[in-house]
């Protein structure tokens, strides 16, 4: 099998070779430990790890004109700048990423700001599609990996513009403005992907939402029925008419109140589930069956132990694997206090499960 062949095969619980090896990737500061601890450079990590491709079409669903970068000021100790958003935050510059920065201020507030944000998400830009998409589509046909396109965000681009404490208020204090400008950003991206997603048969679409934390979703499954499922199946409808039925979010934190609303929607592959966050995907499978595909679920603190306890959190799962229906990973980026030695021991693990 080829690496799209074995997506399709996984995704869709058939008869499959081995297992869709694919991670979210290391930390700058993950990736500097392991080639201080003997990670050849010569290599990339996908080659060494034996990674399966997993390729995106260039579509582009962010702002335009972006916000430019823009450092305000720097010391020795932390460095203030703007974000790609158009956030202000400030970052101490001995505790680099995972270590969070702090948000000073954001930049979608009022209603003016959010006319600035609608005319930096005009569906027609001619930036929206690579200018060399009608040569692409054509190299697309007889490609041997699977191919996905970006298919947005509701909660998760808000929340990021707007800050957490003012979305989630706003659903109480001005739930008129919430709707209009989810009902824009699902429009926005319908009319985007109407322009490629009947060009070529791509394998899967993808979402991100990160809308949850340790204890659950950061707003109420009726916020969710009543702001954000609207939207999701406009985007959906869209995606099945264009064949594309394998439907991926991204969402961090515990998401066991969510999944049941995305399937509602036809979103059915949900990654990372957090272990940290209660995320079980021993228990999923037994409570969704196959009509959830699950990715990631391996803790990043277990890989950060002891090669016993690796390889027991990797065992326990293996049934499950063989099942089809998941793409095993570490349930988040990885973060810097796991071994170049863990790691490898873990991906290595996971290589030699194959069925039969």
């Amino acid at each position: 099998m080829n690496s799209r062949e074995r997506y399709h095969a996984i995704t869709h619980y058939e008869p499959f070779d081995r297992l869709f090896h694919w991670e979210m990737g290391p930390y700058e500061e993950t990736t500097k430990r392991w080639q201080r601890e003997g990670m050849p450079t010569d290599r990339s990590l996908a080659e060494l790890a034996g990674y399966d491709p997993l390729g995106g079409a260039p579509v582009n669903l962010g702002l335009i004109p972006g916000i430019n970068y823009e450092v305000l000021e720097e010391t020795d100790e932390y460095r203030i700048y703007r974000d790609g958003d158009g956030g202000l935050k400030k970052i101490r510059k001995d505790t680099p990423p995972p270590a969070m920065p702090q948000y000073l201020r954001f930049s979608l507030q009022t209603r003016d700001d959010w006319k600035d944000f609608a005319r930096r998400l005009d569906p027609n830009d001619p930036n929206r599609i690579a200018a060399n998409w009608n040569e692409l589509k054509e190299q697309y046909r007889n490609r041997n990996y699977p191919l996905g396109v970006n298919a947005g965000s509701l909660f998760g681009w808000l929340r990021n513009w707007m800050g957490v404490e003012n979305i989630t208020v706003m659903l109480y204090d001005d739930p008129a403005f919430v709707h209009e400008m989810m009902d824009y950003i699902a429009d926005f991206v319908v009319d985007v992907l109407k322009k490629v997603v009947f060009d070529v048969a791509f394998d899967y679409a993808q979402m991100w939402e990160d809308m949850a934390y340790k204890a659950g979703s950061l707003i109420s499954p009726r916020h969710v029925r009543e702001f954000m499922m609207p939207g999701y199946r406009k985007i959906t409808d869209l995606l099945h008419s264009a064949g594309i039925d394998v439907i991926m979010l991204d969402s961090d934190g515990n998401v066991e109140e969510l999944i049941p609303l995305w399937l509602e929607c036809g979103i059915n592959f949900i990654y990372p589930m957090e272990v940290a966050a209660g995320m079980d995907v021993v228990s999923l499978r037994k409570k969704y069956g196959k009509d959830l595909i699950i990715g990631g679920g391996m803790d990043k603190r277990i890989l950060a132990s002891n090669k016993d306890a690796i390889r027991e959190m990797v065992m326990e799962k293996k049934a499950m694997m063989l099942e089809g229906g998941y793409v095993p990973g570490v349930d988040h980026a990885i973060p810097p206090d796991i071994s170049w030695e863990n790691f490898t021991y873990y991906r290595q693990l996971l290589n030699s499960i194959v069925p039969g």
